[in-house]
Order: structure tokens, then sequence, then C-alpha cells
């Protein structure tokens, strides 16, 4: 801070100390001074370069690169390893005695030749406990998830933190537009947003429903905006096997890879949900049959609610959400031995009072705990999510994504899913939550970030220079640093009540608003090659003058 900043500021903390009168004549023209002063010491500092990410956080279009987040500490353990086996012994209970419902003929044909009792009546599969023990350990604890830009390839696993885009919404909102059902033009203005924050590090579905495209051709249009709005890797949805197909092939023509490339190189994920209690539908073990043929990435979920699709009891919640789990794992190394896969967790509960489905809960947060410690106890990689239920950008829309994202990352998730944008308990994508809650990506990424601590970090020589009863404004130290020392939110107003105010008395929600529409605005599309372009341009229009996946409307 230059000298006559730096006197003015110990000036007015001598005055606020005292707590002098600042609406006193001279003392009120000091004050005024001050925030003068001091406001155009911030424009100076971003004139410059600013804090650490100011100048790129209020910038919109292409975000920087980042390295990805790696989690510095150890999760936290919250059940005993004693108390980890008591679950999966009952988990393993509950697969032999009880089994699961096993929608799809040619999964229970797999199934029955690895060993697995079946009843071709019900469709009841029931798993021995040596059947599970031959699949855990076959799948492997890291792999690498690329994207059409290597630069956004992602580590999935290990202490590798990855977080993914809202997904699935059906509708969209904004406070401008209000709530919407899901459109293309929002659909594409999501991908768009979520491109140019460094924080969203993929897609992990569709971030809206673009429902005003017919759903035979819609993967093919969503996929094809996808893979050129964005440069990040993508989920791919198990509804049917032409869909899972039709993204294999569409991914691999934008990566410009060859089939044996890809197959050795993850480049799609899916998510599979259990349709629980105990039950496997056909998509899903269809789509696990076709992603795990190609090597790619199945992320097996549990939908439990505990009251509702599970046991009350949270620890009945888990029992059942890993049962669930292991199934799928099971039929996944049965398909394909080796083949990647991520355990999934989102064991939350409902509100006994109405049924609806509550997120952000302390007993979200338990589960998604020891769902991580689950999962690090068969070597898999593990995803977790950033929920929350409120209907507004409010205080619960925030507290619950934080507690969300606590136990996301307390538990040692490594894939994210639904990390920016989501709302009404995942009914609406907000496009000023995505600021928000990239905002709060932002904040965990840079908690992840050890500390250093060589002897200029210590800081002995700039406390030498101080000396007692200074301030450390104006020293070296300080002046060679304050533009990287700390994180710079996007969202956080940190200005003194008077300039707030006289500022309008701007809220995080303005904010967000103001935000997300300079992003747009900014927004520039990532390079694709023409070539590349062509190809799946062509590959689109052939699969749609073939009629797309198969629909009965």
């Amino acid at each position: 801070m230059p000298p006559a900043y730096a006197f003015i500021y110990k000036t007015y903390v001598f005055l606020r100390q005292r707590r002098f009168d600042r609406d006193a004549g001279p003392i009120r023209l000091l004050f005024k001074e001050f925030r003068l002063k001091m406001k155009g010491f911030r424009m100076e500092l971003m004139s410059e370069g600013g804090r650490r990410r100011a100048g790129r956080a209020e910038r919109a279009g292409k975000s920087p690169r980042a390295p990805q987040p790696r989690r510095p500490f150890a999760p936290v353990e919250l059940a005993t390893p004693e108390q980890i086996e008591r679950i999966h012994t009952e988990s393993l209970k509950v697969l032999e005695e009880l089994g699961i419902d096993v929608l799809h003929s040619g999964a229970r044909a797999i199934l029955k030749k690895e060993g697995a009792i079946v009843d071709e009546e019900t469709g009841r599969v029931r798993f021995p406990r040596q059947l599970v023990d031959s699949k855990i350990g076959l799948a492997p604890k890291t792999f690498t998830l690329h994207a059409r830009n290597p630069e956004n390839n992602l580590e999935i696993g290990g202490d590798a933190v990855a977080f993914c885009s809202v997904a699935s919404a059906p509708n969209a909102a904004d406070r401008d537009g209000g709530r919407r059902p899901g459109n293309r033009v929002d659909y594409q203005n999501l991908l768009r947003l979520g491109q140019s924050l460094e924080n969203v590090h993929l897609w992990g579905g569709y971030p809206v429903e673009p429902a005003d495209i017919h759903a035979s051709v819609r993967h093919l249009d969503a996929l094809s905006d996808m893979l050129t709005l964005s440069d990040k890797a993508i989920h791919a949805y198990s509804l049917g096997a032409e869909r899972n197909l039709d993204a294999i092939e569409m991914v691999r023509i934008a990566r410009g890879v060859d089939d044996a490339t890809l197959d050795r190189e993850p480049s799609v994920f899916t998510i599979i949900n259990s349709n629980s209690p105990l039950r496997l539908d056909v998509p899903m073990m269809e789509g696990i049959i076709q992603m795990t043929k190609r090597n790619q990435p199945v992320v097996l979920t549990p939908f439990t609610l505990a009251g509702a699709m599970a046991p009350v009891t949270i620890a009945g919640a888990i029992v059942e959400q890993n049962a669930e789990a292991l199934a799928g794992l099971v039929f996944a190394q049965s398909c394909n031995p080796g083949s990647p896969f991520v355990y999934g967790a989102f064991t939350s509960n409902v509100d006994m009072k109405s049924g609806a489905p509550a997120f952000g809960t302390p007993e979200q947060m338990k589960s998604a705990i020891i769902g991580g410690q689950l999962a690090r106890r068969y070597g898999l990689p593990y995803r977790s999510s950033n929920t929350c239920a409120a209907n507004t950008i409010d205080a619960q829309s925030a507290y619950e994504s934080v507690f969300s994202l606590w136990g996301a990352i307390m538990g040692g998730g490594n894939l994210i899913m639904h990390a920016a944008g989501w709302m009404e308990g995942g009914l609406h994508a907000s496009f000023e939550k995505m600021m928000i809650d990239a905002d709060l990506l932002g904040m965990l990424a840079e908690f992840m970030r050890p500390l250093a601590f060589t002897d200029d970090d210590l800081g002995f020589e700039a406390m030498k220079e101080v000396g007692p009863g200074g301030h450390f404004f104006g020293c070296e130290h300080t002046q060679s640093r304050y533009r990287n020392a700390f994180f710079s939110p996007m969202i956080s107003d940190w200005r003194n009540y008077e300039t707030w105010q006289e500022a309008g008395s701007p809220t995080a929600y303005d904010k967000a608003n103001r935000l997300f529409k300079e992003r747009l605005a900014g927004y520039t599309p990532p390079p694709m090659d023409d070539a590349i372009r062509a190809k799946l341009e062509a590959f689109v229009e052939k699969r749609r003058a073939e009629g797309g996946a198969p629909t009965d409307f």
C-alpha cells in the first residue's frame, strides 16, 4: 500500500478503535477521504492484475487453466473399520438372501454364467458371497477421463477431485426469465457458461433437458452441442443401446482418435442408477453392457432416500445403497473385467411431514462420508454430489450446498456430480446458482491447495521490517505478493457498509445475475478442427436420417 494510503488507513483504525463520531465535521471528511483513497487503491490493484484470480474471476469468456484440485488430507472416517465390515457383511446378506430384481434378460444370462442364482420367472438374481468377492479389486483404483482438449483430461480416483455441472434438470431458471421448461437455447447457454468457469471441470449430463428436441434425436443434437460449445469431458445417458453407441462414436470423432485408442482411453462416462429398492432395470443394464464393452467408465449410483426407497435409518439406507452398488460392480466386471467403475452414493433423507426429498442435511453428510469409506474398502473411485432443496437463490440454497459439498469432500469424493447449478432438488438448473456454486468450488479448490512453508512464507523478515505496532501494507513482503496473496471470490462483497450502500446495496443474487450475463456475452467457442467438425456433423445427419433412437411417440 502506498504510504499516503497507509497513513489514512492507520488514522481510520485509530478513530474507529476509539469510537469517534464519524459524522462529526472533520472526522466525516476523513472517513470520506479514506473511502475514496481505498477505492482508488482497489482500482490500482485491479488495473495491475489485482489480487489472485480477481481479473480472471470477473472476465467473461474462456477460463484460464488451473490444476485439478487434489485433497491434501486424509478423508474423514465416521464409521469404525468394524462398522464398515458390518455394513459389508450385511450387504452380502442382502445380495445372497434377498437378491436384486434384474429386468434385463441378457444381463441375467451373463450373471447366471458367472455363478449367480437366477429365478427367470420373477427376474430375481441372488449373488453368492464368493461371486461378489471375486469381482472386488478388478476395476482400477484410478483412471484418466479424456476430453477432446487434452488440457481438460481428468484423473478420477485417488486424491483427485473433479467437479461436474448440474445435470438432468427438467427446468431452467434465472431471475429475469423465471422458471421455465428445459429448451435448447437455455441448454446451449448453460454449456457456454460452464465452459467459461474454470472450476466446472466436466459435464455430468445435460445441464438442463432440451425438451423441445424430439427424444429420438435429442441425444444427437445435445451431444453435438456439448462437443462443439465445450472442450471438457462429457457424460452419456444410458437410455438404450443406440444412445450409448452414438455417444461413444461422437466422442471418438470429436477427439480425432481411432477405435483402438478410444478403447484404451476412457473418454465418456455414464451414470447408472439402480431403481431402489433392489432393482436394476433394462436401460441401465444395457448401458453397463455397452459402456464396459468399450472400456468406458460406469458410475453406479443408487438413489436411496431414507424413509422412502430405503430403510428410515441411515445405517440401513447405506446397507441398501452398498448392496445395489456391489450388484452393479459384479455385473460390470462380469461384462469386462478391469473396466473403469466408480462407486456412487446418493443417500439422503425425506421430509417425513411431506415425503419430499431433503438435501444438504446432516444425514446426507453422514452417508456421504461413510459412502467414501466403503468405496475405499473396495478400492474404487468415489462419486458424491452437491445438492440443495431450495426453490430460489437464498440462504437455504447456500447452506445446503455448503453442507453437501463439505460431506462430499470430507468423505473423499473424487467425482462430484451436480457441483454447479443444482436447485429445487434437481428440478431446475439455475444460471445464478451456477455462478455462486462455481465460487464455492473455487474456495474448495483453494482450501485444498497445500500451504508453503519456505523461509519467506514464514515471514520472519517481514516481521523484522515492520516491528511491533506497525502495519504490513507497505512492507516489501506484502508488496511483492499482494496480487496473488489470497483467494479473490467472484460473488462475495467485502466493501464496507457505506460504500456498498452507495453502490445500490447489491446482493449475491444481483452479482451472480450480472456475472453470468457477462460470461455469456464474452463467450468464445473452443477451437475445433474443421475436418473433425465436418465428420461430426455428417455422423449426426446420418443418424438423424436413420431415425436416431427408437421411441414410442
